[in-house]
């Protein structure tokens, strides 16, 4: 099993939290795993992203040319990373910020509308774990649950507050994904 994910947005929006997150969870997994940010030199507003690889043998390189899954947090990652993504690939939308089809035929596109349910659940800087909710419950790389032992074990103290409302985004991510007619992918060959 391999799993390659990137997540892109702008800073600030939580990007290479929700890929330490996921790379932690694979490690509590005992799963090899590589994350990898980049980052433009703005504090908040700049590009962000990170590409995690999940693997059940050792890996190679972090650097993925064709990633399987992607999480697009903004429009900017959408033009970018929908035109890498393998044929049969995932793609997770923020539809609250991304207002355009995606164009490709041969993706699983799951649109969320992260920043609203952010929103509801009173905290704006969720979207992110909608998001990777989403993600684990259409790409099955592993479950919210794991997602959340791993918080509970990674968050620093002054932020373990905060795990019962990012349980809740998981979940809510995930619900989302699993009620969506979202356009699945013609089967790879």
């Amino acid at each position: 099993m391999k799993s390659d994910v990137v997540i892109a947005g702008f800073g600030g929006q939580g990007v290479l939290f929700a890929g330490q997150v996921l790379a932690h969870a694979a490690l509590g997994a005992d799963l090899h795993t590589t994350w990898y940010p980049s980052y433009g030199p703005e504090m908040r507003g700049g590009t962000a992203n990170c590409t995690v690889v999940i693997s059940d043998e050792p890996i190679g390189s972090p650097v993925v040319a064709r990633p399987q899954a992607a999480i697009v947090l903004n429009l900017p990652s959408l033009e970018r990373y929908e035109p890498l993504l393998q044929p049969g690939g995932l793609l997770v939308v923020n539809s609250s910020l991304i207002d355009r089809e995606v164009k490709r035929e041969d993706l699983t596109v799951v649109s969320v509308p992260a920043d609203d349910v952010a929103a509801e659940l009173g905290n704006a800087r969720l979207t992110n774990m909608v998001l990777l909710g989403a993600l684990l419950e259409r790409s099955g790389i592993m479950s919210v649950e794991h997602v959340v032992e791993t918080l509970g074990r990674v968050l620093p103290e002054r932020h373990k507050r905060l795990l019962g409302v990012n349980r809740e985004a998981l979940a809510r991510g995930a619900e989302l994904a699993r009620k969506q007619e979202g356009r699945e992918a013609a089967p790879a060959v």
